[in-house]
């Protein structure tokens, strides 16, 4: 474990305390609700139950811009985009999620913002605590203009489909959901998230098809993280697919494979570029 002392690690842990912290005030929401269920009277939420999602809505909100500072802070002290290694790859993600919480809700009636900043918690952990700090030059594989549109694909793929992988996971478990008036239910969730995280996911694998032509003259070299970017790619598609034939009669079924497409993410993100025996041309990202 690297406790790091630096400015841009007292944002990670200032930013990881608030998204905690507005986990646990939701959690504390959540179990009120439950206990208000079964009390006669109106299903409107009570003056202290707003006061719990302003709560809520602020903490996760403060947690965001800790975040985004480390990010800005961090690629002003590297002199490039952060995102050439892990730290700075998962620094990122727990910068992202709250803008797509927001879209979502929005735009998409996805809610689940407790979870999110569950997520962005668990996202950083390895930024403050795993990954080295130290600063690295950019190799000459990564100065190229497909960088970043390649990797920025990825990440928001990776944030968009991490937040599809909970309430699929809640459907897989018998809930039909929301807990909240206005949104929609945990299977049209998931669905909803897939579809728009998966055309970031192709882009991301077409850049880089075409980044492996221009680096290393071909457009597939059966590199590890190719191939785990590849199965993660065909999970999704195959759970599309299995939507369109089937809707919604076999909800766990789809469930199942939404999950399973997160686990073939986390491979092709950490284990992929941390394993020895995954070694191959992306492992510069460790």
């Amino acid at each position: 474990m690297e406790i790091k002392f630096t400015i841009v690690g007292a944002l990670i842990y200032l930013a990881m305390l608030l998204y905690l912290c507005s986990a646990l005030v939701a959690l504390v929401r959540w179990l009120q609700r439950l206990g208000a269920e079964g009390l006669p009277g109106s299903t409107d939420p009570r003056p202290e139950d707003r006061r719990l999602d302003r709560v809520v809505k602020v903490l996760y909100g403060l947690g965001f811009l800790a975040a985004a500072a480390a990010l800005i802070l961090r690629g002003y002290e590297v002199e490039h985009v952060p995102l050439q290694n892990l730290f700075e790859v998962v620094l990122c993600l727990g910068a992202l999620v709250y803008p797509i919480s927001l879209f979502c809700r929005r735009f998409l009636k996805v809610g689940g913002e407790w979870a999110d900043a569950v997520i962005c918690f668990i996202v950083l952990f390895p930024a403050g605590f795993v990954f080295s700090e130290e600063p690295q030059r950019l190799p000459p594989i990564l100065q190229s203009f497909i960088f970043i549109p390649h990797v920025s694909a990825y990440m928001l793929s990776y944030v968009i489909l991490a937040k599809a992988f909970v309430p699929a996971l809640a459907r897989l478990a018998g809930r039909e959901g929301p807990a909240e008036a206005g949104l929609v239910a945990h299977e049209l969730a998931a669905y909803r998230m897939t579809m728009l995280g998966f055309p970031l996911l192709t882009l991301g694998l077409v850049l880089g098809a075409w980044w492996g032509k221009l680096a290393w003259g071909d457009y597939w070299n059966w590199d590890p993280k190719e191939l785990w970017s590849l199965v993660s790619w065909l999970v999704y598609l195959g759970y599309l697919h299995f939507r369109s034939m089937y809707g919604t009669r076999f909800a766990r079924a789809s469930a199942v494979f939404v999950v399973v497409g997160l686990v073939a993410i986390l491979i092709t993100l950490s284990w992929v570029n941390l394993g020895r025996m995954f070694a191959g041309l992306h492992s510069y990202a460790g």
